[in-house]
């Protein structure tokens, strides 16, 4: 099928993320007032939307901390520059198992919790977009498994479109797409729907173009979707994201990066990627655009 590409892409930049990368780059935001400046730097830079996980700002380690997420949310609320705030909801999902001979009881590093829990900060801090990953899926590491059930999914994708937050549906394969297909068919989430195919990401759909069209032709032609992948590919999906019709994400969760032995700031991967969307002829838009397009309403800041 022939290629249209986007003339209108949003940039989203994912500014953290829960990865073992606070230990590969000083750069990568740990406390909610460096999360929340590095979200705020990387709006300037041309972001429609930021994506944010919390840390624990002492050790860099992914966290779930309500009072963190409060915090990373009314900093980037109170600041000059408008940005839509899109919040993972995909933390508290963790399964780590013993050794193959014993793989019970879990071990450490396991993170499993109800449905209200994992959508407690949500509800607090009502952001416009938050984060649904579509599936379980086999990470890198060698026993763990990110654990979404479709019970699961659908007790948190109707607590999303109960609180008027829009979903991002998280697709790391093509399976994760046929059960998005299937919320929005059942009345759990409301179509029509924003994707995220997360390329790239070992052990999901790998990066190959080939793959990479295989999942954008399984998203329905009135979905909003975006795409990235991981390291030294990010750029390149930039402008293949573009080409075939879709948004993009960069930023630190993703890649380290800007060059070979220079590390990258956030902002710094939202402005080569908005060059590389005008250099193609398109345009960069912006938050208010991004609202129309995706029927998004702007929360306010917390009352003081």
């Amino acid at each position: 099928m022939p290629l249209t590409m986007n003339k209108n892409a949003f940039i989203t930049c994912a500014v953290t993320g829960s990865g073992g990368t606070q230990d590969r780059s000083p750069k990568v935001p740990r406390s909610p007032k460096q999360i929340a400046d590095s979200a705020i730097a990387a709006a300037k830079a041309g972001a429609a939307i930021v994506h944010c996980h919390v840390r624990d700002p002492e050790t860099g380690t992914p966290s779930r901390d309500l009072a963190l997420y409060r915090e990373v949310t009314d900093r980037i609320r109170d600041a000059e520059v408008d940005v839509v705030l899109n919040l993972t909801a995909g933390m508290g999902g963790d399964m780590v198992f013993g050794n193959t001979e014993n793989p019970l009881p879990v071990v450490a590093g396991t993170d499993m919790v109800g449905a209200t829990e994992r959508m407690a900060h949500i509800a607090e801090c009502l952001p416009e977009i938050c984060t649904l990953d579509c599936g379980t899926m086999n990470f890198a590491e060698a026993d763990y498994v990110m654990t979404n059930t479709p019970g699961m999914l659908r007790a948190m994708g109707q607590m999303m479109t109960d609180l008027g937050v829009k979903p991002e549906i998280e697709a790391f394969d093509t399976g994760h797409l046929w059960f998005a297909k299937e919320l929005v068919k059942e009345g759990v989430l409301d179509g029509p729907a924003l994707v995220q195919l997360c390329m790239g990401v070992p052990w999901g759909a790998p990066n190959d173009l080939n793959t990479f069209m295989a999942m954008v032709n399984n998203v329905p032609d009135d979905w909003t979707w975006s795409a990235f992948s991981l390291g030294r590919d990010q750029m390149a999906y930039v402008a293949g994201s573009v080409l075939a019709g879709g948004n993009v994400r960069v930023g630190l969760e993703d890649n380290l990066w800007l060059g070979k032995g220079e590390l990258a700031e956030n902002w710094q991967l939202v402005e080569r990627a908005g060059t590389i969307i005008e250099n193609m002829g398109a345009r960069v838009i912006g938050p208010d655009a991004v609202r129309e397009k995706l029927g998004l309403v702007k929360r306010a800041p917390a009352a003081k």
